[in-house]
């Protein structure tokens, strides 16, 4: 009898051979590692023919603390000139603000020590070769970069195979933008809430065409304040519909799967919290993530997928996504990848800052015995 668990079909032999592209000392030395100048591009793997990457594995040493910012990593398949996977290194691999945390999910993770190994499992097919690259756009050397693309070769590329894309976006967002005095109301706090009967102010996940489905979001949400963040819903426009489509959420954690709010670290295989603040409520940064392995988004003509920042996009927040998908080539070119000065973190917000708030709170009311929490 058949089953249907992840590895209930492991004794099954397939045809094929399995390969690795890797940074192994070709001189049998222990020296196995690759540099990478400032400004320069290292190619991981070149590969010809057909076949499926099912692993890359990789690790990073540099001067630079953000550098897994600031290094880019990108896939073509099948001699493609636009790529179809750019995102900084380390938000790719689960890894926001250039920072090193453990994150455990089943398709990608940040192993041990600190989050420093590097892993995906997504599979990844193609027909006439495929290449990996990784951009280090950093003002400092790249002293050791370890790797692994454990791949296989096949005669062909599956039957009806899609392609594997990944694309990273970044946007500091408008706060106010349904509020007719343009203030950061969420929880109706400063009055009665906006209404946002469209996607068009939305934090953008994805906007391709062809064939395809999505197979996983990282989101990664910088609040320069302690209001929750995630009153906003997702939205998912299929195949050119309209507001509000087929696919419409009820708020940020809902859609990553948790509920009311949450403030706490986070570990299932499909979706979880793998960074959260250590400050003032929400204040500070977060990682969510959530992987459609078991109900992936399908699109036969094309999809946007976004997300509020904020009931009706009332927040200002610094948000960075990437979004997982297959799909059929050629694909939409990516807007450009902004330059690393564009990829920056924003100033972390502490207690002095909240302190100049108070001082600023406390002059408009006129001053005097105050505690903090009265209303004019």
């Amino acid at each position: 009898m058949q089953g249907n668990g992840p590895l209930s079909r492991l004794y099954d032999l397939r045809d094929g051979r399995t390969r690795r592209a890797s940074s192994f000392d070709r001189g049998g030395g222990n020296a196995d590692r690759i540099q990478i100048p400032a400004g320069e591009t290292a190619v991981l793997a070149d590969i010809p023919g057909a076949g499926i990457i099912r692993h890359i594995w990789c690790t990073i040493a540099c001067a630079d603390p953000l550098i897994r910012r600031n290094a880019v990593l990108r896939m073509y398949w099948d001699g493609e000139e636009s790529p179809s996977v750019e995102s900084p290194l380390g938000d790719f691999f689960g890894q926001g603000w250039g920072e090193k945390y453990n994150f455990a999910a089943l398709p990608i993770a940040a192993a041990p020590k600190d989050g420093n190994a590097l892993n995906c499992y997504l599979p990844m097919p193609f027909a006439n070769g495929a290449r990996i690259t990784v951009d280090n756009q950093s003002d400092r050397r790249i002293d050791a970069f370890y790797y692994y693309v454990d791949y296989e070769e096949h005669a062909t590329a599956p039957a009806g195979a899609g392609r594997f894309h990944a694309w990273w976006h970044r946007e500091i967002t408008d706060a106010g933008e349904n509020d007719p005095g343009g203030r950061e109301n969420e929880w109706r706090v400063l009055g009665p809430e906006g209404k946002n009967p469209s996607d068009a102010g939305n934090h953008l996940f994805l906007d391709v065409e062809g064939r395809g489905h999505v197979v996983g979001v990282q989101y990664y949400c910088d609040s320069p304040g302690p209001i929750w963040y995630g009153e906003g819903d997702d939205m998912w426009l299929i195949d050119g519909e309209q507001w509000p489509g087929s696919l419409h959420g009820t708020g940020t954690e809902d859609f990553f799967n948790a509920s009311w709010s949450p403030n706490e670290l986070y570990a299932h295989p499909y979706f979880g919290y793998a960074r959260v603040p250590k400050s003032l409520a929400w204040l500070g940064r977060v990682h969510c993530y959530r992987f459609f392995l078991e109900d992936p988004i399908l699109f036969q003509k094309s999809l946007r997928g976004s997300i509020e920042h904020g009931h009706a996009n009332c927040l200002t927040l610094d948000l960075s996504s990437v979004a997982y998908w297959y799909q059929t080539e050629p694909h939409k070119p990516f807007p450009a990848l902004p330059p690393k000065e564009g990829r920056q973190n924003m100033p972390v917000i502490g207690a002095v800052d909240v302190h100049r708030w108070r001082d600023a709170w406390r002059q408009a009311m006129g001053g005097g015995r105050l505690w903090g929490n009265e209303k004019r």
